[in-house]
C-alpha cells in the first residue's frame, strides 16, 4: 500500500513590515522622583544611563492595555482590515496573568478573532523573536498578516530601592503589522541564548516562593557590569552577523535601533560597528526608559515620526537581555 503524499503549505517568498503603532505610559517620571530610595542623584543616573525621564503607566493600566492600543494604531495605519489578521504575537514578561495569554485578549480587542494568538517570553529580545516568527509563519503559508507587539508594564515588577535596575525601567508597547511583499523586507534573523548567564538579569524570586511567604514580591534584578560587557562585546558580533546575513554593509543602513538598555551601550555599539554619521540611531531611552520587549518598536516608531525620510530605508534592530537571549535582523522601514 502506497503512502499518500502529504500536503505542506508554502507561502509568499518575501515579507515586510507595513506599519508601526505605539503606546506609552501616561506619566513622565523624572530622575528626581526616584533618587531618594536609591540614595542617588539626577546627575548620576544621566551619566550612567542617559535617562532624563521615563514613562510609567497608571495603576489601572496593564501591559495588555498598552499592547492593545499599540496594535490598534499599527493595524489602522497598515491598511489591513482587522479581520484579515491571521495571528497575533505579544512579546512580554509582564502579562499580569500566567494565563490567558495577552495575545488572545489583544486579538479580541482589535477585532482579529479567531486569529492564532500566543505570547513570547524572551525579555528584551522578544520583539525581534516575534518578527522572526511572523516572517516564518507568512512564508510558511500559516498566516498572511501578523501583528507583533512588544509590551511591558515593568513598574509592576520593580523594587524602588534597588540600585541595579529600578531607575532604568519604563512602561509601554510597540507594534507592527507584517505581511507579504514583492521584495525582501525582513532579513535573516540571528538569534540565540546563553542560559549559563541566567543570573545576570532576571527575577529575584518565584511566585510560589512569594505565595509560601519565603520571598517578597518578585522583582527584576541585574548585575550591571556583567550585562554591560556582554551587550557591548558579544552582541556587536551578533549585529555584524545580521548585517552579513542580510547581504549588506553597515554603510547601507539608514537606521540602527538597538534595545534601549543604556545610552552608553547604544553609543559603544555604534562605535564598535563603525556606523557612518548618516545612520540615524534610536535613542528613545532618554525620555522613555528601558521598556524591555517594547523598546525596539517604540524607538522605531519615534524615529519614523521624527525622520519620515527614513521610510524605505534599511534598519538594523537588535534585542538582548534576560535569559540571556538575543535576536537581530535588518528590516525595511515602512
Amino acid at each position: 500500500m502506497s503512502t499518500p503524499t502529504l500536503r505542506q503549505l508554502q507561502g509568499p517568498a518575501h515579507t515586510r513590515i507595513y506599519a508601526y503603532g505605539a503606546a506609552r505610559g501616561e506619566n513622565y517620571v523624572p530622575n528626581d522622583d526616584l533618587v531618594g530610595p536609591i540614595d542617588s542623584s539626577d546627575e548620576w543616573i544621566r551619566q550612567r544611563t542617559g535617562i532624563v525621564t521615563r514613562v510609567r503607566a497608571d495603576s489601572g493600566t496593564d501591559a495588555i492595555d498598552l499592547a492593545s492600543d499599540a496594535a490598534r494604531e499599527a493595524v489602522a495605519k497598515s491598511g489591513v482590515e482587522p479581520s484579515a489578521i491571521d495571528a497575533v504575537i505579544v512579546a512580554t514578561i509582564s502579562n499580569p496573568k500566567q494565563t490567558p495569554s495577552a495575545s488572545a485578549i489583544v486579538a479580541d480587542r482589535i477585532g482579529a478573532n479567531p486569529a492564532a494568538a500566543y505570547d513570547v517570553n524572551a525579555a528584551c529580545a522578544g520583539f525581534a523573536y516575534g518578527v522572526a516568527q511572523a516572517d516564518a509563519l507568512i512564508r510558511g503559508g500559516l498566516a498572511t498578516h501578523v501583528v507583533v507587539v512588544g509590551a511591558e508594564k515593568l513598574s509592576d515588577i520593580v523594587d524602588p530601592t534597588d540600585r541595579s535596575i529600578s531607575f532604568l525601567l519604563g512602561d509601554g508597547a510597540g507594534a507592527v503589522v507584517i505581511g507579504p511583499s514583492d521584495t525582501p523586507g525582513i532579513g535573516p534573523t540571528i538569534w540565540g541564548s546563553d542560559g549559563s548567564k541566567a543570573d545576570a538579569v532576571g527575577m529575584n524570586a518565584t511566585l510560589t516562593e512569594f505565595r509560601d511567604g519565603s520571598a517578597p514580591w518578585p522583582t527584576l534584578r541585574q548585575e550591571g557590569p556583567t550585562v554591560f560587557r556582554w551587550a557591548v562585546w558579544e552582541m556587536v558580533k551578533v549585529a555584524r552577523q545580521a548585517i552579513e546575513a542580510a547581504g549588506i554593509q553597515p554603510s547601507d543602513l539608514a537606521a540602527f535601533v538597538p534595545h534601549q538598555a543604556n545610552m552608553r551601550i547604544i553609543d559603544e555599539f555604534a562605535k564598535q560597528l563603525g556606523l557612518p554619521e548618516s545612520v540615524v540611531i534610536g535613542r528613545d531611552i532618554e525620555t522613555t526608559g528601558n521598556t524591555s520587549a517594547a523598546s525596539i518598536p517604540l524607538a522605531t516608531h519615534r524615529l519614523l515620526e521624527e525622520h519620515p525620510e527614513l521610510s524605505g530605508g534599511l534598519a538594523l534592530q537588535i534585542g538582548f537581555g534576560a535569559g540571556l537571549v538575543f535576536g537581530a535582523q535588518v528590516v525595511v522601514l515602512p
